[in-house]
């Protein structure tokens, strides 16, 4: 494995690194080399194959078996195992669902994290500049507000109905949506948790009766119990979300691949499970404590029910014919954390509050910490901009800081296991102020700061990671990595633990973080355009499903921005298998207190892939090394 110059890209010294239009032109052959091979291994298809693409969301990389996952585990292994899987960072689920279904980074989605500033309050969001967008009214709000389409790319579901395919997206709210959100139901069918309620995408008539016909609800069932997360004083849920998911899977089965296959026509059906994330999140095997955590019966569970679903799926294929003709593609969003709510330098844990245990970390801590720094009231944005008491904490953890909420200095997302800071007014003094401020902080472990702020020691740039590029909605100043270890197992991702900013309860689920614990999601392939037991080493990404499924379905995407994944011709029978590199870059001056944020990364061609992030020594994967670093600017 090749070592990259990373100062300039990991290409040759004499390139100058802010040469854009020959950097895109590189980027543009390298993913016309991967495309040509991909289409040759491909050619011989007189007509498109079906695709389901399958997002266990919250899939830990490294926990399937044959034991705790036996459908994903024998298509891992019989089909293709990207075994170096990568979640975009932040590690959060619209955000690596806007990469799934566009291809693109976030930098050209603007899909910072699930949580974001709009720079408008949002009505459906409850008249907020902070609106958590796994919402459909929410979403459609957003889209209105940003020229009709707020990811400003093409997705995947929208490009291949336009080309004849049969589409439907079925499964948790918010990210199935995204597939085809400007669509909202007129022609691919959408059933999420608000189908059949006053925010659900409508129903066509045509689903209607074929739902009735089979003898299933025309509204989703709700959660149940696996939507309790619990209290300070209550174990949240120990059930999977087993009904609500066994609704949508006869859904897919029993109605609409019935219907697919009616039609003659080739599909594309994407299913996105809320477990295991849903009970992961609200698992209660772990009420403030380290351990279980997230490997408690509840979430293994969790991963259980997911595997179902996917059995059923296949099964359905088998009975219907369709097997031979469809490529199934796994992909979890991002991976998963036990959560920690300690810290010995943050204010915010030495105060009491009614709902929190005593010395553990308030949910909205990052924005009561920065207000006490920075000696500015702090308001609620989700309690009609009131003022934050002294005792108290925001509700949905969010903030925004300055004399005036209307127009606040400084806005806090709050995301779980990393924050995205917001300075409408750009003010660089204010940005000096509040990254030495996070620098103080032990749960601090790394600090991202939008490039047109100017460089600021301890940091590295956003376009470092593919967070700058065409994006319509705001750009977060400042993304806050939080602190991330491991609580002791043989696989160390598989028992990492973080300290998240988050509602959820210590010992509960997280994610969000720069850990590998995070990065590393679950992605494996099977069906005739795969390999069949191939083991792929290269670096993988969601962005990277989400050109190869398109190249798949013969879909070309007119791109606005140029953060693009690549076609993973490696897995394709006869396919290109481009070289790899890694490299890291770090801080190109350290804190006044010598901290430097560290970023390990994989290259093919002109794709990164971001492994750790942050200060070593506070994110697993990313170890206190002796030897030497490369420094970012140099």
């Amino acid at each position: 494995m090749a070592k990259l110059n990373e100062d300039c890209g990991g290409l040759p010294r004499g390139f100058i690194r802010g040469n854009n239009t020959m950097r895109r032109a590189i980027t543009l052959l390298s993913a016309s080399m991967i495309a040509l091979s991909a289409g040759a291994a491909s050619a011989q298809n007189a007509k498109p194959r079906n695709l389901i693409l399958f997002v266990p969301d919250g899939l830990r990389g490294g926990i399937v078996t044959p034991e705790t996952a036996p459908t994903m585990a024998e298509i891992r292994d019989k089909g293709v195992n990207f075994k170096n899987s990568h979640s975009l960072f932040p590690t959060f689920t619209m955000a690596n669902g806007s990469a799934l279904s566009t291809g693109h980074y976030l930098g050209d989605t603007g899909t910072f994290s699930n949580t974001i500033y709009t720079g408008y309050a949002s009505a459906p969001a409850g008249d907020t500049v902070v609106p958590f967008i796994e919402n459909d009214a929410v979403l459609a709000d957003v889209d209105d507000h940003f020229n009709g389409d707020y990811l400003n790319e093409e997705t995947l579901l929208k490009m291949a109905r336009g080309q004849g395919f049969s589409t439907a997206a079925i499964g948790k709210v918010g990210p199935t949506l995204l597939f085809d959100h400007t669509d909202r139901g007129k022609n691919t069918i959408v059933i999420d948790d608000s189908t059949g309620g006053k925010t659900g995408v409508p129903l066509s008539d045509e689903m209607k009766e074929a739902l009735t016909k089979a003898g299933l609800p025309l509204a989703t069932p709700s959660r149940g119990d696996n939507a309790k997360a619990g209290d300070a004083k209550t174990p949240g849920t120990t059930v999977a979300n087993v009904a609500q998911q066994a609704h949508m899977a006869d859904v897919a089965t029993k109605v609409v691949l019935p219907m697919f296959k009616a039609r003659n026509k080739p599909f594309v059906l994407v299913f996105w499970s809320r477990d295991p994330d849903g009970s992961q999140h609200n698992t209660g095997d772990s009420l403030n404590t380290i351990t279980p955590g997230i490997n408690g019966p509840t979430s293994m569970a969790g991963i259980r029910n997911a595997d179902n679903n996917l059995a059923q799926l296949r099964k359905a294929l088998d009975e219907l014919g369709l097997s031979a003709d469809t490529n199934i593609m796994i992909s979890s969003d991002h991976g998963f954390s036990t959560i920690s709510k300690e810290s010995k330098s943050s204010p915010s844990a030495k105060i009491a509050y009614s709902d929190t245990p005593k010395d553990f970390l308030p949910m909205g801590f990052v924005a009561i910490d920065l207000a006490k720094a920075l000696g500015l009231p702090l308001f609620d944005p989700n309690d009609k901009n009131a003022k934050v008491a002294d005792n108290a904490h925001p509700k949905a953890g969010n903030g925004v800081l300055g004399q005036d909420p209307a127009k606040p200095d400084v806005v806090i997302a709050t995301n779980g296991g990393s924050d995205l800071i917001y300075l409408p007014n750009r003010d660089k003094k204010l940005a000096d102020r509040v990254i030495k401020a996070l620098l103080e902080q032990d749960y601090v472990s790394g600090l991202f700061v939008d490039d047109k702020l100017g460089t600021f020691p301890g940091t590295l740039a956003m376009s470092n990671l593919n967070l700058k590029g065409k994006a319509v909605t705001p750009n977060p100043s400042i993304v806050v990595n939080f602190r991330s270890w491991s609580s002791g197992c043989e696989i160390p991702t598989n028992c990492s633990v973080q300290v998240a900013d988050t509602v959820l309860r210590q010992g509960q689920g997280m994610h969000g973080s720069f850990s590998r614990g995070d990065t590393f999601n679950f992605t494996a392939a099977i069906g005739p355009d795969f390999k069949a037991g191939y083991v792929d080493p290269l670096p993988v990404s969601n962005a990277d499903v989400g050109m190869t499924a398109a190249q798949l379905l013969g879909l070309r995407a007119p791109n606005n921005g140029g953060l693009i994944g690549r076609v993973m011709s490696e897995a394709l029978p006869n396919g290109m298998v481009p070289k790899m590199a890694e490299g890291t870059i770090m801080s190109k001056k350290p804190s006044a207190n010598g901290l430097r944020t560290v970023l390990k990364f994989q290259r093919v061609l002109s794709t990164r892939y971001f492994d750790v992030a942050g200060f070593p020594g506070r994110t697993l994967g990313l170890e206190e090394t002796g030897g030497k670093q490369k420094t970012a600017g140099k």
